[in-house]
């Protein structure tokens, strides 16, 4: 099994890799444009970033190799795409944007060390960066001392807000609660067996998971509670667990390309997901990529965007991003989520006027961005995003199906009572 899942992972990591050097030259897509008389530098720059008076450079942080490159590969597409569309529509006051790609290489030291460069050395205006919950950790301090800003796309377990921060993916009480509700509701959960990997964010968020479940749903209870090493590959025995306990929702928070061996591993051992009901907060079509649509077909993902979402932002979106990166490339919700950041912080620094880090910060609540592809989206003054919650099925071709969609958006609350 162990085989199995390197194979799917390199194979899902070659063929990114394949259409991004097919891609390479991004910026024939969009057509040039002369830009808009800029504002002086000394008055939009105050702080010593790297800007002039035709440029603005931000950083791109992500994992591209290691275990989270599975999922995090996607996220980089989606912040260049972005920024070639802003370019290619004058940039931002009227400076074209360049970037400097660091790569945090799934271990989180790194991301703290790449972190420092951007900021000190390469003195970015902003990043878009960072995928799992150790890695953000690790960085907060660094931006904090430093003040820089940065624009965080993953879902995640809230208890957290800062000034340097842009969270542009859900916290838990848009998609864990929600989430939750939804399983009993529709799928009659009653029993619940956790699963994750072993850090931060999944330990958290099942933390959040079982105090909902025990304390708000209604004759509820947690069977199992298991946690895994990143990048592990064997689950046969927890799939055991899971065979003996029989319970009606396995609730799981794998993550990186561990779900390759996972889902494979589950299959064979027979379990059936168009019956076992899954319901996981981590795997989007860039996951699915690797694990294969035939292993996962039938689980269920609770996410605030798909790609097969039905609205003319998001088809939009699709048809550029496949241009750009390929048909055959895929975009789940973390990548949504990234290529909102560029786009937000361009909005944020033109109505700040400044690409000061103070005056983006203090600009940011109540930034709308209409275009976002998974609808309308709005920056609170917590700097979290109001936000759907969805929960979608997978298909054997990879995608999802949409089963159910909040009527609303959901305010964000990073720091739900009761719940920490």
């Amino acid at each position: 099994m162990a085989d199995d899942k390197k194979q799917g992972l390199e194979s899902a990591l070659r063929r990114k890799l394949l259409m991004g050097m097919a891609a390479a030259p991004a910026a024939m897509l969009f057509p040039k444009v002369a830009f808009a008389q800029a504002p002086a530098t000394s008055a939009v720059n105050t702080t010593g970033l790297a800007v002039t008076d035709t440029e603005v450079t931000v950083g791109i942080l992500h994992s591209v190799t290691g275990t989270m490159a599975i999922s995090e590969t996607g996220s980089v597409q989606a912040e260049k795409l972005a920024i070639e569309q802003i370019n290619a529509m004058g940039g931002v006051l009227g400076r074209k944007i360049k970037y400097v790609q660091e790569d945090g290489a799934s271990d989180w030291p790194t991301f703290a060390e790449k972190a420092k460069k951007l900021l000190v050395q390469d003195k970015v205006a902003a990043v878009m960066g960072c995928w799992t919950s150790a890695s953000r950790k690790a960085v907060l301090p660094v931006f904090e001392q430093y003040n820089g800003m940065l624009y965080y796309p993953t879902f995640y377990e809230g208890l957290e807000q800062s000034k340097n921060v842009i969270y542009t993916g859900q916290e838990a009480t848009q998609q864990i609660l929600a989430g939750l509700d939804w399983v009993q509701r529709e799928k009659s959960g009653k029993t619940f067996y956790l699963i994750g990997s072993d850090y931060i964010w999944p330990r958290t968020s099942m933390k959040i998971a079982r105090k909902h479940i025990e304390g708000h749903l209604k004759d509820s209870s947690v069977v199992g509670e298991e946690y895994f090493p990143l990048g592990h590959t064997q689950f046969n025995s927890v799939i055991n667990k899971i065979k003996l306990k029989k319970p009606d929702v396995i609730y799981c928070a794998v993550v990186g390309g561990s779900n390759v061996a996972f889902y494979k591993q589950l299959k064979a051992a027979g379990i059936d997901l168009s019956k076992q009901t899954l319901l996981t907060i981590s795997v989007t079509e860039d996951e699915i990529d690797g694990i294969g649509g035939e292993n996962i077909a039938g689980a269920y993902s609770c996410m605030k965007y798909f790609q097969s979402l039905e609205n003319d932002n998001n088809k939009a979106f699709v048809a550029e991003f496949k241009k750009m990166w390929g048909e055959k490339t895929v975009i789940g919700d973390v990548t949504q989520a990234a290529y909102l950041g560029p786009w937000i912080w361009k909005m944020t620094v033109e109505k700040a006027g400044s690409f000061d880090v103070d005056k983006i910060a203090a600009a940011s609540a109540d930034i709308e961005f209409t275009k976002a592809p998974e609808g309308y989206v709005k920056v609170h003054p917590n700097h979290h995003l109001w936000s759907k919650t969805r929960v979608a099925q997978a298909q054997k071709d990879g995608q999802f199906k949409i089963v159910f969609e909040t009527p609303d958006l959901i305010e964000p609350n990073p720091f739900p009572a009761g719940y920490q």
